[in-house]
């Protein structure tokens, strides 16, 4: 028996926690759920015939979370036979059939390895009407060469790589997404291509350590040239990268930001510690004069650079000196945000057997510490911009108080979020244009303008948002790109940012 009325396709929701690589892990599964037939169901569904809960395990919050919602949904699904649950992503790879004795009502565990067996898992657990557990210890298909529905018309994201051949003591994701695997260099300029053959601006190439994209072709300076030869694509105009690893970071790299005109002068690169120790018991190859240095390279190449970080507070062993080392590096690299963590114990990683587990008062003293360094900072910095113009990327999203304030919202080029007023040309201004104005005011995690707009460029993707039409692209085959139509992908058969 189905949710679904006769003769209609079977809907589909998707729920997405964690970080960029499963946003895009999430948007493949849609594709592959369309591409079999199903269809998207509004956000107020409260009843969809699937729902996909893609997860996240890096931090001691996900499995309560997961369960949590696992468990509003059971007298959901009761009330509606035929309705079906399905859990996949990291959190599922660490805990695969354990999630079905928890919660007996979920039919579906898939790992990070095989996305593309959803569909006949979902298909199968109907027929049968059983839960269907498949975890692969390895990757079945390179997630590029599914097919996806992208969220935005603006950007996308662009996997170079999946998986870390780094070993951080607090990290998991190495055990749940394996080994790195790399992509050819024209596999993903073929995907950058279709996305901005369907009008995206904006791409972000995503890779746990980006700075490593080579190691399994023999090139280290593999990344460098994949960027320049992003600068080569006519119409796209905006090109990011996360996560790069300190350890690996090549000055080529740097040339290439600077001399490629559509690479953005931003950069995301986790510091975790400011202390040598810590950084030495998470088994983080590099010291925190080599990420300054780092910095200071990037901002003598690009002195409007904004750099982004990650830091994570109350390591086990951390002491008030190591702590305090952490606010002078902080204080030095002048940061145009962070992303703040307190250290959360995760079973399967060597730090959480280590000695020295901080009381959790002592962690979050630190940690309030710590945000109002950086947002003292961060503040600052952000005041050198009021008078200054700034090219926006209109975005749907990212001003939560948009309609009550007026303003519309999205990021400048170096990837801080502006509100700003749109003047004479309100409801004329869509998501995915371009817009120049100038900055009237700082806080310390946003700037606004509120003037009258510069310019405003109308553009393909702002079209298609008009339309409400969302890009699609097809699965991206392995391998050198061949010559002719492409093969068709067959269906299944058989059976993330943490640095």
């Amino acid at each position: 028996m189905t949710t679904a009325a006769a003769g209609s396709p079977r809907t589909y929701q998707v729920r997405t926690y964690g970080c960029q690589m499963n946003v895009h892990d999430s948007e493949r599964i849609s594709g592959l759920l369309e591409q079999a037939g199903y269809v998207r169901a509004a956000e107020a569904d409260e009843q969809p015939d699937v729902v996909v809960f893609n997860t996240c395990a890096v931090r001691e919050n996900a499995d309560n979370r997961l369960y949590g919602n696992l468990g509003h949904l059971r007298p959901v699904k009761d009330k509606h036979p035929g309705m079906q649950i399905a859990v996949g992503g990291c959190l599922a790879q660490k805990d695969r059939g354990e999630i079905v004795r928890k919660a007996p009502w979920v039919d579906v565990v898939f790992g990070t390895h095989n996305i593309g067996s959803l569909p006949v898992l979902l298909e199968r657990a109907r027929h049968n009407t059983a839960a269907e557990v498949e975890i692969l210890e390895s990757l079945d298909v390179f997630p590029s060469t599914l097919p996806a529905r992208r969220e935005s018309t603006y950007a996308g994201w662009v996997s170079i790589s999946v998986g870390c051949n780094n070993t951080c003591t607090f990290c998991i994701v190495p055990s749940l997404r394996g080994k790195e695997k790399d992509r050819r260099p024209g596999d993903i300029l073929s995907e950058v291509r279709a996305l901005v053959d369907e009008g995206v601006l904006e791409v972000t190439l995503l890779g746990q350590n980006v700075n490593s994209y080579g190691v399994e072709f023999g090139d280290r300076y593999a990344f460098g040239k994949l960027l320049r030869a992003c600068g080569d694509i006519d119409g796209l105009e905006r090109v990011r990268f996360t996560s790069p690893h300190p350890k690996d970071f090549t000055d080529d790299v740097i040339a290439a930001m600077a001399e490629t005109p559509n690479v953005c002068h931003s950069l995301h690169m986790p510091l975790q510690s400011g202390s040598d120790d810590v950084l030495r018991a998470m088994r983080r190859s590099y010291r925190s004069e080599k990420y300054l240095g780092i910095i200071e390279k990037v901002r003598a190449a690009m002195p409007d650079a904004a750099i982004t970080t990650d830091i994570i507070v109350g390591f086990p062993g951390e002491t008030d000196a190591d702590f305090g080392k952490t606010l002078d590096v902080v204080r030095q690299a002048r940061f145009s945000s962070a992303f703040t963590f307190q250290y959360s114990k995760r079973p399967g990683t060597p730090a959480a057997t280590m000695d020295g587990q901080l009381p959790k008062q002592v962690v979050q003293e630190r940690y309030e510490r710590l945000i109002a360094t950086v947002e003292e900072i961060t503040w600052a910095e952000n005041r050198k911009l009021v008078g200054e113009t700034v090219e926006v990327l209109v975005a749907v999203g990212e001003g939560r108080k948009d309609e009550r304030t007026g303003r519309l919202s999205g990021r400048a080029r170096d990837g801080r979020l502006v509100h700003f007023d749109a003047g004479s040309l309100a409801g004329q201004i869509r998501p995915g244009d371009i817009v120049h104005t100038t900055v009237t005011y700082a806080a310390p995690h946003h700037l606004n303008a509120d003037g009258e707009p510069l310019s405003h460029r109308r553009t393909r993707a702002g079209d298609a948002a008009e339309a409400g039409r969302a890009p699609r692209t097809p699965g991206v085959l392995l391998g050198l790109p061949t010559i002719g139509a492409p093969a068709a992908v067959p269906a299944p058969t058989g059976g993330c940012a943490a640095h």
